[in-house]
């Protein structure tokens, strides 16, 4: 079902800078080889930017957030951070650059208090353990007031919440959301998009994957969306949800609740 009220105004199309942060030119990649699931796919994030990726199920969508994150094997093409080439570079390696990631689902440690979870997110300079704890507690105050609660008994909304906020521990500069509103109640998903939009106005260039396609041109400043692993078409979250290419093909079916 769709929802066809906007979670909050929708942003201008102009980006905070110009700088390019992430580019990902011409990526081909797949999980197995000889088997592509992406085919010369493009993206450009700039500085400040909220960047939505949509397309209908098994269009390459997480895979591509995955291959910025060295998690897929890109095998043509290449993605780069701040003009440094990153591509099939060690997910390690990239949280230290300053790129966080959270998956979609397996996400939290469940047996680890909240803030033990949140120390995991900050292991490689755990000097600024309390300076982030209070930035992320500012974003998700309700985390701040539990963190002696165990993950494993928080619902999906909360634990997407901590999931977030581990990533947002290390200060990146891009964090990479793989399906933040999924399986959450109407409610929470309303929380998880005004969640990515503060986190997004805190500075952090934000590039999205979401099945509910509405939403996430509602709050994005640019929009790309994927259709069998290639660029079906690209702009503005306003130009997006206006198109009636994008309304007749994607937009009927894409505000559901569904997996990639």
């Amino acid at each position: 079902m769709t929802n066809s009220s906007p979670v909050v105004d929708a942003p201008g199309p102009g980006a905070p800078a110009d700088q390019v942060v992430v580019e990902v030119r011409g990526v081909t990649a797949g999980y197995l080889p000889g088997v592509d699931i992406l085919h010369d796919c493009s993206l450009v994030a700039r500085q400040g930017e909220l960047i939505g990726i949509i397309g209908p199920n098994g269009a390459g969508k997480s895979t591509l957030l995955k291959s910025i994150f060295g998690l897929v094997k890109v095998r043509d093409g290449g993605i780069f951070l701040n003009g440094e080439e990153i591509t099939n570079l060690k997910a390690n390696r990239l949280v230290a650059k300053g790129v966080g990631f959270v998956p979609q689902t397996n996400n939290v440690f469940p047996s680890l208090t909240i803030q033990e979870n949140l120390e995991m997110g900050i292991y490689l300079r755990p000097k600024g353990l309390a300076e982030r704890l209070e930035f992320v507690t500012a974003i998700f105050p309700e985390l701040g007031r539990r963190l002696k609660q165990r993950a494993g008994s928080l619902s999906g909304g909360e634990r997407q919440m901590v999931a977030m906020s581990r990533a947002l521990m290390m200060g990146p500069h891009v964090l990479l959301l793989d399906e933040p509103s999924a399986g959450l109640s109407p409610v929470r998903q309303d929380e998880a998009f005004l969640r990515v939009k503060e986190i997004n106005k805190a500075g952090v260039t934000t590039i999205m994957v979401e099945q509910n396609a509405r939403r996430c041109l509602q709050i994005c400043h640019r929009g790309y969306v994927l259709d069998q692993g290639r660029d079906a078409h690209t702009g503005t979250g306003r130009e997006l949800l206006n198109d009636p290419k994008v309304i007749g093909l994607y937009l009927g079916t894409l505000g559901q609740d569904e997996d990639d």
